[in-house]
């Protein structure tokens, strides 16, 4: 009888040890071991249980020249991408689905991945073959989600099954075009004798189905459990194994959900889908600058401003907001909700020494509105407006749009993208822009004031003149 093997996995990278400790010492995660027996296979049950017998024969592994490649490309038949239904879920994934790859969806409970990928499995059915592997819920309640969101999908095909080897035989035996897997924390290979939701189970199963994509173009779904601390469950060689990886973003008591790409083989980083969850399902929204400007209907107030941030391959208009109050403490507070801790503690240093404005003595909180969380630079001369704007009391005209960088020397910065920002802030009406003059048009634009920033200094006289 082959001995069992004792191991301890960390949760978090997947490294393992041969006895248990504190901490990791390859990502450096307290309390992250969990103990894993591993038991060698046969040679006969590894025969037995190897998955890929029915498609590693049929499959082409010769070496090809790249004029082959690109000569199947442009066959209509084998179009490398396709889309998904949700110009915004397209968006993310790069302008559309990509044959072959696969794509790692992860967010909190209940904010809406599996309604997502249903309502897109329900769209690509009409003209492709699809299948919907789930592990957590019964073929039943799927169906009854579908009708309460009123999908019509009489040729999506359904599956509940846990176990990989019986799925991939089924998927080598009907071979989909699209696969949904919900969740792969809850899948399971005979290959690995731990428990499902481990490290090695979850590693192993995502191997062979990335393997069976790879080969076979299959393009699959992997529904990804979150920690608490909003980081995909499982080993961090997960997100490697995989093309893509999307986060859902956003408060569940919001109804609009903000879907970002960490990583894209296919696509740009960073790139933002948002949608509205309805009574029907996730429904697009075309014109998201508009939901994160909250302004209309509500009275001016100091310390607000609207700057403009690039998010993947497009500009949105997001609100900055600002309180500054008189610290009863010892230890004044600093609260930054949708931007860099550190980056605001470095803001108002630069404000002190290069604006002659303190905020030692001051409890200073910064808000995104919407739920946004920016980590781009150009984010700094907003901050900054918002602060000295709450500071003084000063309402800042409701048409000024802001964005800009600034450094440590209290010079403002040019940022990317600078003329595709200013023409999306005058496209939603804004009339006063001001940006770092290195970002600053050339010719004058009708209607428009441009004030072009070289530092701080020049910052702060401006607000005075508002």
């Amino acid at each position: 009888m082959a001995k069992v093997k004792v191991v301890f996995a960390c949760q978090a990278c997947g490294a393992q040890f041969p006895k248990w400790q504190g901490q990791c010492t390859d990502c450096g995660v307290w309390n992250s071991l969990v103990e894993e027996t591993q038991s060698p296979a046969s040679p006969t049950s590894s025969a037995r249980l190897t998955p890929f017998d029915g498609y590693a024969s049929g499959h082409d592994n010769r070496i090809k020249h790249m004029s082959e490649l690109v000569l199947a490309s442009a066959n209509p038949e084998k179009q490398l991408k396709f889309s998904s239904g949700l110009v915004e879920f397209d968006r993310v994934l790069g302008d559309g689905i990509v044959r072959g790859s696969v794509v790692l969806l992860g967010g909190d409970p209940g904010i809406g991945k599996s309604t997502l990928l249903l309502q897109s499995l329900c769209f690509l059915s009409q003209q492709r073959k699809t299948l919907y592997i789930s592990g957590e819920e019964s073929l039943e309640q799927i169906s009854a989600r579908a009708e309460r969101l009123q999908l019509q999908a009489p040729d999506l095909q359904l599956l509940a099954d846990t176990n990989v080897e019986r799925i991939i035989h089924v998927l080598d035996k009907e071979r989909p075009d699209v696969v949904v897997i919900d969740s792969i924390q809850t899948m399971y290979t005979e290959h690995v004798s731990s428990a499902p939701g481990g490290v090695s189970q979850v590693r192993e199963s995502a191997a062979q189905l990335v393997r069976f994509a790879k080969q076979t173009g299959t393009m699959i779904f992997l529904v990804g459990h979150v920690t608490k601390e909003g980081n995909l469950a499982g080993p961090r060689v997960l997100e490697h194994m995989v093309d893509t990886v999307l986060y859902f973003e956003g408060e569940q008591s919001s109804r609009f959900r903000l879907i970002r790409a960490v990583k894209n083989r296919f696509g740009t980083v960073n790139e933002l889908g948002v949608f509205a969850m309805t009574e029907q399902g996730l429904k697009e929204v075309t014109n998201p600058s508009a939901i994160f400007l909250s302004r209309e209907g509500a009275a001016p107030t100091a310390g607000s401003v609207v700057m403009v941030t690039w998010e993947g391959t497009r500009p949105l208009l997001v609100e900055v907001q600002a309180l500054v109050d008189q610290s009863h403490s010892d230890n004044p507070r600093r609260v930054a909700v949708g931007l860099d801790y550190n980056r605001l503690s470095m803001l108002l240093a630069v404000l002190h020494r290069h604006g002659g404005i303190a905020t030692y003595d001051q409890d200073v909180f910064i808000n995104i509105v919407g739920g946004l969380r920016i980590s781009e630079t150009a984010l700094d001369l907003a901050v900054l407006l918002a602060v000295v704007s709450s500071l003084r009391n000063k309402i800042l005209p409701a048409d000024l749009a802001v964005f800009g960088e600034v450094g440590l020397g209290g010079e403002v910065r040019p940022v990317a993208n600078g003329q595709e920002r200013l023409k999306d802030a005058i496209k939603h009406g804004f009339k006063h822009i001001m940006m770092p003059a290195g970002n600053a048009p050339k010719k004058a634009i009708e209607g428009v004031t441009i004030h072009a920033i070289k530092n701080l200094q020049q910052c702060l006289a401006l607000l005075r003149e508002f």
